[in-house]
Formats: C-alpha cells, sequence, structure tokens
C-alpha cells in the first residue's frame, strides 16, 4: 500500500492499540505530553511503522515517508513526500470546537502561505505549489484515544479568501490605530504589534486573533455518529475524486475489510451551501 490516508485507517484497524500510554511504552516512546504522542500514532499510522520495535527505527520509516514534519508554531504537522499535509488537533470533550489559534481554517494548503516556514516551502526537491491537506481530530481521554476523525480540508473550511476577508481589513485598522497612538509598530502575520511599549523598551504586544471551527462530529452529525458500546471509532470524509486518486489496491483493501464501511454521501459545499459535494465516508467501529 501507499503512504496515505486510507493505508493509515487500515493500518490502526489491524493495530488495535488506542491506549496512548500502552502504545508509547511498548514502541520506547520517551515522549509523555499526550498531545506528541496522538501526532507520533497518526505518523505511524500514515507511514506504516506502528510493528517497529523502538522509536529509532519508527523514526526511520517517517523520514521515508515525510518531507515535513512540522512545529506547534506553524502548518502543517505532517506533509507525506509529493503527497497530502495534515494537521493534528487533540481534543479531550468529545464534542469540543477545534482550535486552530491565530492560524484561519486551511481548505488547501499552499506554498506561498505567510504562516508556513521556508523549510516547509523547500522541503521537496521538485517545488509544490499547494497540497490537499486533511484535519486529523482525535479524542483522547485519560491517555485513551476515543476516536479519531479525518476531514479533507475542502470538505470541511472555505476558500482561504473568506477568511481573509476577515484578517485583512481588521489588521489594517489595527496597523494605522497603533500609528495614530504614536505606537512603534512591529511586523507580524498576526493581527498586530506594538514594539517596545515600557520605558526600557523591552516588551512587545502582540494582538493576536484565535480561530475556532465547530467540531466535525457535529458538522457531518447527520452521517457519524458516535454509539458507547464501541471501544473506538474511526470516521473519514473527503471528496469522492480525492478517493478514487488512491491506488487501486489501497481501496481494494479498504473496501474488502469487514470492519471497515464505505459509502457514498453528499455535503454541503463550504464555500456555497446550496451546492453539494459528493464524498466519501469511511467508517471503523471496535467494540
Amino acid at each position: 500500500m501507499g503512504d496515505n490516508i486510507l493505508s493509515a485507517i487500515i493500518n490502526i484497524a489491524n493495530f488495535g492499540i488506542f491506549d496512548l500510554k500502552d502504545y508509547a511504552t511498548k514502541s520506547h516512546i520517551r515522549i509523555n505530553a499526550v498531545g506528541d504522542q496522538l501526532e507520533f500514532f497518526i505518523k505511524d499510522a500514515i507511514s506504516g511503522a506502528f510493528g517497529k520495535k523502538n522509536e529509532e527505527e519508527k523514526e526511520k520509516e517517517h523520514q521515508k515517508t515525510f518531507s515535513y514534519l512540522g512545529n506547534q508554531n506553524n502548518p502543517p504537522d505532517i506533509m507525506i513526500k509529493k503527497s497530502d499535509a495534515f494537521e493534528i488537533k487533540k481534543i479531550e470533550n468529545k464534542s469540543s470546537t477545534i482550535a486552530l489559534n491565530s492560524s484561519p481554517p486551511k481548505n488547501i494548503l499552499y506554498s506561498n502561505d505567510n504562516r508556513i516556514t521556508s523549510f516547509c516551502r523547500s522541503c521537496e526537491s521538485k517545488p509544490w505549489d499547494k497540497k490537499d491537506l486533511f484535519y486529523v481530530v482525535g479524542n483522547v481521554q485519560k491517555k485513551i484515544i476515543n476516536y479519531l476523525f479525518f476531514v479533507q480540508g475542502t470538505c470541511y473550511c472555505a476558500d482561504k479568501e473568506v477568511y481573509n476577508r476577515i484578517h485583512e481589513p481588521l489588521k489594517e485598522e489595527i496597523d494605522n490605530l497603533i500609528k495614530e497612538k504614536g505606537l512603534e509598530n512591529g511586523k507580524t502575520n498576526e493581527l498586530g504589534r506594538v514594539k517596545k511599549t515600557d520605558p526600557l523598551g523591552i516588551t512587545d504586544l502582540r494582538i493576536r486573533g484565535m480561530w475556532h471551527i465547530q467540531n466535525p462530529l457535529k458538522v457531518f452529525s447527520q452521517y457519524c455518529k458516535l454509539d458507547s458500546q464501541n471501544t473506538f471509532s474511526l470516521f473519514a470524509i473527503l471528496k469522492k475524486d480525492k478517493y478514487l486518486s488512491y491506488d487501486k489496491k489501497d481501496r481494494s483493501k479498504i473496501e474488502s475489510n469487514k470492519n471497515i464501511s464505505v459509502q457514498d454521501i453528499k455535503i454541503k459545499n463550504p464555500d456555497n451551501p446550496a451546492k453539494s459535494i459528493e464524498a466519501k465516508l469511511i467508517s471503523l467501529m471496535i467494540k
């Protein structure tokens, strides 16, 4: 199988361990933060590294699979070589909204996005212009993964212009206000920055927009429902043409797995709810 969302789902179904503490112990992973453990889990799922015995062996598989492994301050968290990008979000409450911090929602990852690093732009031998982006939402309570939700950005978020129409005018107004007050304006991708706010000139004020997006469980509640009888649930929603773009062998493995269901659904177009998008819903339920 290739390294993609379909192989990740198959690997998760076959692995069957959703206790991050147990997973970290058996894999000799030296990280304690639950969010980092979840991210490592997703990296293993995509790269097929669940069977590796220790962290070093797993990281070798990660390096074979991924062109970029991000940081906490800049999207994305993961990029597959010459393929998709992923943003991973951990939540503790099953229905929590998803905090995106100062980065607005993204339907697609563009290389000219000023919020990504230069290392991300140049991480592949051939320059890339844009990548399909998947959000991965993991509900983790007491280090147990209750559910994972993979959703393609174009099924979930509007075009970047929708969010820029809000951010840019606000940023311009804040910049003008800073100048009117005779304060020193600092360069930033955030809404604003005031430099040297104290007599010593050692304090800056950051003015940040904090973006949130509704939980995909709520957005797609018509199709995705949790069952208390299941110990683990996985949902994935992606455009039908994206699903069909993956290798036929990968699709066959998904469709022939008795624990996985694949359905054709129609969802609202995030840019125009009057229109619908043909999509695929992949579901995995474990009792």
